[in-house]
C-alpha cells in the first residue's frame, strides 16, 4: 500500500528531507540582474575559460555542486547520488560533470522542469531510507541552447517579442536525512499537458496549462491553498505565461496573484536587459531557487514556498516536423515549519 501517497499525484513525506545547502553559478548577464547579490559565483566570461559553450555549461554545473557541498560542510564522497540533467543532447552537461565528480548518477530530462524533478526523486530516496545525502542539480546556457534549439548566434536572427532568454546558470541543492534547514514536505508530480501550441517562440503560453494543472492538483490533493504559502513560483513562464496561468487559476476559483511570481521575471530586469518576455531554461528556476529563494528561507523572510518548475518537452526535430509543444510541471513544497 502506498501509505505516503496523498491524493492523485502527491507524496507527503513522513521524514521530510532537509535542504542543507545550495550553490549557484551564473553568467555575466544574470549577474547584472536584480538578484546579483544572491549568487555564489558570477562569471565575467560566459565561456568560463573553456573552448565551447557546452563545456562551459558543464563546468558551471560541476562548480555549483562543489559550492553546495562545501556550504553543507560535506565532501564529495559524502554525496551518495546525483540527480541531474540539462537541455543538451544526451544530457552532455550533467553527464560530463558527473564524470568529473564521480558521484553515482541518475541522468534526468524534464526540460526546464528538471530541477523539481531532481528534487522530487532525491527527496523520495531520502525519505525511503535509501540515502543520507543527495545532490539535485541542473544547468542551461544561452549560447548552447540557441545553437541546439534555434539558430547559431552568428546568424543574427531576429527574435520574436514572445521569445524568452535562456539563463546562463547552474544550481545545485544538497538534501539530507538529518540536519538543520527548510524541509521538503510534499512533492506533486505533473502530467504531460498539451494545448496544441506549436510556436517554439512562445513557450510561456505552451507551459502555462501544465503549471496550472499541477498547482490545482497540489491544492486538491493536500487541501492547501494560496493562503498557505508565502510564495508560489513557477519556473520560466515569463510575462506571457504568467498572465495566462493567473487567469486560468482564477477561472478555477483560486486567486494566486498576491503570492505568485515567476523565476523568468525575477532573474532579469526585463525593462533594461532586453530579455523579451523574460528568462527560461533549466538554469532559470535553478539559480533563482538555489540563490535567492533558499537564502530568503534561511533568513525566515520566506517560510513556506511552492516551487513549480515548468518544462517544454519539445525537440528541434519535433518543432521542424510541425508538432505541438507538450509540457510538464512538477511541484515541490518546502517549509521552515
Amino acid at each position: 500500500m502506498a501509505v505516503k501517497k496523498n491524493g492523485a499525484q502527491t507524496v507527503q513525506f513522513d521524514n521530510p528531507p532537509i535542504l542543507l545547502a545550495s550553490g549557484s553559478v551564473v553568467g555575466p548577464k544574470e549577474g547584472e540582474g536584480p538578484l546579483r547579490d544572491y549568487f555564489d559565483i558570477v562569471l565575467s566570461d560566459d565561456l568560463y575559460g573553456e573552448k565551447s559553450w557546452e563545456l562551459a555549461e558543464s563546468k558551471m554545473l560541476r562548480e555549483s555542486v562543489k559550492k553546495a557541498v562545501e556550504k553543507a560542510n560535506l565532501s564529495i564522497e559524502n554525496i551518495e547520488y546525483m540527480f541531474s540533467g540539462d537541455l543538451l543532447n544526451q544530457l552532455m552537461s550533467a553527464s560530463f560533470a558527473a564524470r568529473d565528480l564521480a558521484i553515482p548518477f541518475f541522468g534526468l530530462y524534464g526540460a526546464c522542469s528538471t530541477l523539481t524533478e531532481s528534487l522530487s526523486l532525491g527527496a523520495m530516496l531520502i525519505d525511503g531510507g535509501y540515502a543520507d545525502y543527495i545532490v539535485a542539480a541542473t544547468s542551461s546556457h544561452f549560447s548552447s541552447a540557441e545553437r541546439q534549439f534555434r539558430f547559431p548566434l552568428e546568424q543574427g536572427t531576429q527574435r520574436a517579442p514572445t521569445s524568452q532568454w535562456t539563463v546562463t546558470g547552474a544550481g545545485a541543492a544538497i538534501l539530507g536525512a538529518y540536519g538543520d534547514g527548510p524541509k521538503i514536505t510534499h512533492v506533486t508530480t505533473g502530467k504531460v499537458i498539451d494545448f496544441g501550441i506549436k510556436d517554439p517562440n512562445n513557450m510561456g503560453a505552451a507551459m502555462a496549462p501544465a503549471a496550472v494543472d499541477t498547482i490545482l492538483t497540489h491544492f486538491q490533493d493536500t487541501g492547501l491553498g494560496p493562503e498557505d504559502y508565502d510564495l508560489i513560483v513557477t519556473g520560466d513562464l515569463a510575462s506571457i505565461g504568467k498572465e495566462i496561468a493567473e487567469e486560468m487559476m482564477l477561472d478555477k476559483g483560486y486567486n494566486i496573484a498576491k503570492v505568485y511570481n515567476d523565476c523568468g521575471l525575477m532573474v532579469y530586469d526585463t525593462k533594461t536587459q532586453n530579455t523579451y518576455a523574460g528568462g527560461s531554461g533549466c538554469g532559470c528556476s535553478a539559480v533563482v531557487f538555489c540563490g535567492y529563494i533558499h537564502q530568503e528561507m534561511i533568513k525566515k523572510n520566506l517560510n513556506r514556498i511552492l516551487l513549480v518548475s515548468t518544462g517544454a518537452l519539445m525537440s528541434p526535430t519535433s518543432s521542424q516536423q510541425g508538432e505541438s509543444i507538450p509540457s510538464i510541471a512538477h511541484a515541490v513544497a518546502i517549509s521552515n515549519d
